[in-house]
């Protein structure tokens, strides 16, 4: 069924685009240290790191807490300017977001994992 964008927010009932919020890191990771660094910090819950469209950002899962039962906002007159700026003419409502990514890792193995192949010396002295 094919639905004008205007509604799509009154159709979704994941409302997936408040479970989560994304930040750019500026500057794509290259070094060891960079990713050692990633390392630690897709080492805490929630923390995921992934490559859209050649640039890196990190994704904090967390759902946000004006988000009310069947997903509508609980303070959608005075929500943040970002949520009044967000445009969903493509959203997850129409395919999930990691169907974009080039990379996505969820935990410290999977980034590991990466490191590992990345760089060939990656763990010896």
């Amino acid at each position: 069924m094919d639905l004008a964008v205007t509604n799509k927010c009154s159709r979704c009932l994941k409302s997936i685009c408040c479970t989560y919020t994304t930040e750019a890191l500026g500057v794509a990771p290259r070094s060891k240290a960079d990713f050692d660094h990633l390392l630690w910090q897709v080492s805490h819950q929630g923390v995921e790191l992934y490559k859209d469209e050649g640039d890196w950002y990190l994704m904090f899962l967390g759902r946000c807490e004006h988000l009310q039962p069947g997903g509508a906002c609980g303070i959608y007159n005075e929500r943040p300017q970002i949520c009044r700026d967000y445009d969903n003419d493509w959203c997850e409502y129409d395919a999930p977001a990691e169907d974009g990514f080039a990379l996505h890792f969820r935990n410290y193995a999977e980034l590991l994992s990466y490191c590992r192949k990345r760089f060939k010396s990656w763990g010896k002295c």
